[in-house]
């Protein structure tokens, strides 16, 4: 059975829109363990928006955190503790994509980060990054961290006007397969993407 961790190179990068796309081709289930900021919007609630996915495939977060901060702020300023020991991975009869928070590095708490779930979870992971300037260094830190913790990488998700130059040289300094490359979308509406181009 499918089972992607979607992270990506920075935060706002594009991990929900993409995790969207996914949900939608893959008529997968959806999980973001660790959620921040719900005093603005929901992941989830995007993603149901996007996709069109039912209710039962939605599935409910570990952690649900008030401000939009890292995990281990959020966390703090509402007073709980994540504990990795907490995030189970869901029994579900289908494909499903987990959404992480921000990227490998971010802080979950005082002793472990994004890419210590990751590995809990042992599961495939697509990376999402920026196609503009800056990407490639970006891209290939977080390849880099995921293998050196021997995680399974999928491939990439490009976001943004298409790059060729960037694109191949992430492919071929990070050994890397280019697993779709999607525009801007506005208004958070893909109804006209074509989702043929996932490479999933």
């Amino acid at each position: 059975m499918k089972r992607y961790f979607v992270t990506g190179t920075d935060t706002d990068v594009g991990k929900t829109v993409v995790s969207a796309l996914l949900v939608k081709k893959l008529n997968a289930y959806y999980w973001k363990p660790i959620q921040s900021g719900i005093i603005d919007i929901e992941d989830k609630d995007t993603v149901q928006r996007m996709s069109g996915a039912p209710d039962s495939k939605i599935l409910p977060c570990a952690y649900e955190l008030r401000e939009p901060l890292s995990p281990h702020d959020a966390a703090e300023i509402d007073g709980v503790r994540i504990d990795l020991d907490n995030i189970i991975m869901p029994d579900v009869d289908g494909p499903l994509i987990i959404e992480g928070a921000g990227g490998v590095f971010v802080p979950i708490n005082d002793k472990h980060l994004m890419i210590d779930l990751i590995k809990k979870l042992d599961c495939e992971v697509i990376v999402v990054a920026r196609s503009g300037l800056g990407t490639i260094n970006h891209t290939l830190l977080t390849l880099k961290a995921l293998r050196d913790e021997g995680i399974r990488i999928k491939g990439i998700i490009l976001n943004g006007e298409l790059n060729p130059r960037n694109k191949k040289s992430i492919e071929g300094f990070g050994a890397v397969t280019t697993l779709g490359e999607i525009p801007r979308i506005q208004n958070l509406d893909f109804s006209d993407v074509e989702l043929n181009f996932l490479k999933v």
